[in-house]
């Protein structure tokens, strides 16, 4: 009886199956070296994790850092271009839940591999996401390095804000027409209470919500925060709140508790979200963070 013996690459001992959060499987056999983001907090984790050599393609969306420009460009988060893709030749495409189902289901029919991220609702779901970027990269250790600095800062905004019972009522402006805020199921809900204050939207059970004058005005906000890409832009939105003769007796705009966010590092779940919770605490509770 003659006896067979198939060798295997050695490499193939070593391939690594990572199931992302859509339920499918990633096989690494090696690092990817050809990666396209599909978002912008992805292209800000693969750049902190010293990959920017290896992202080959990000979305149009993508100014951050001010390396992540100057890259070949795939379109928008939901309208990407697969042919430009495909022409990229990536060996890694990080998705999140929020692109195209159609252009994801796509992409996998011909054979590009995909590796979907769920965004998840609160601030520790940050660092999940930047540990499985970690993973599917072959980053594990600066993952982990990346992950336990911002957990550092995490805590210790946390313990400037123990002492803290008051937490004032604030409304997210959100930028667009009228109203838009956020919900109890957004990202920023979980922002505003870490930061020790109270969505006055948090109990309404959506992301995102058009608010009307009347429940604004019941609602009565300490402070309204304006979420703005510029401070121009900010300054617009500020004087149109102002001139709004329904707002005046807001306790806010009565007290002029009108206060810029920066948009992007509060809406992206990236490594930067750590300062938009300290941003927002030092709005919310200024008299936290005299001493430093």
């Amino acid at each position: 009886m003659l006896l067979m013996i198939v060798r295997f690459p050695a490499f193939a001992i070593q391939n690594k199956i990572i199931k992302d959060d859509m339920g499918f499987n990633f096989i690494l056999s090696s690092p990817p070296q050809r990666i396209i983001s599909l978002a912008p907090n992805i292209t800000e984790i693969l750049f902190a994790l010293d990959l920017d050599e290896r992202v080959v393609g990000v979305t149009r969306y993508c100014d951050f850092p001010e390396e992540a420009i100057n890259k070949e460009k795939i379109g928008g988060m939901i309208d990407p271009n697969i042919e430009k893709i495909k022409s990229l030749n990536p060996d890694l495409v990080v998705a999140f839940r929020g692109n195209s189902l159609r252009i994801l289901k796509r992409l996998r029919e011909i054979n590009v591999p995909v590796f979907v991220l769920e965004m998840g609702t609160n601030i520790e779901s940050v660092f999940q996401i930047i540990e499985k970027i970690g993973a599917v990269t072959s980053k594990k250790d600066t993952s982990e390095r990346l992950i336990k600095s911002l957990k550092e800062r995490y805590v210790n905004i946390t313990t400037v804000l123990q002492d803290v019972h008051y937490k004032p009522k604030v409304f997210i402006s959100l930028h667009g027409k009228g109203l838009w805020t956020c919900g109890k199921e957004s990202f920023l809900n979980d922002l505003i209470s870490k930061a020790k204050g109270i969505n006055i939207a948090g109990e309404i059970k959506r992301r995102w919500i058009l608010y009307n004058r009347e429940e604004l005005i019941h609602a009565n906000p300490e402070i309204i925060i304006i979420l703005s890409k510029s401070q121009k832009e900010y300054n617009q939105t500020r004087r149109w709140i102002k001139k709004e003769s329904y707002l005046e007796s807001t306790r806010s705009v009565a007290n002029d508790k009108i206060y810029f966010l920066d948009q992007n590092i509060t809406t992206r779940p990236g490594p930067r979200i750590i300062d938009a919770l300290e941003c927002l605490a030092r709005i919310l509770h200024p008299h936290c963070f005299q001493e430093e």
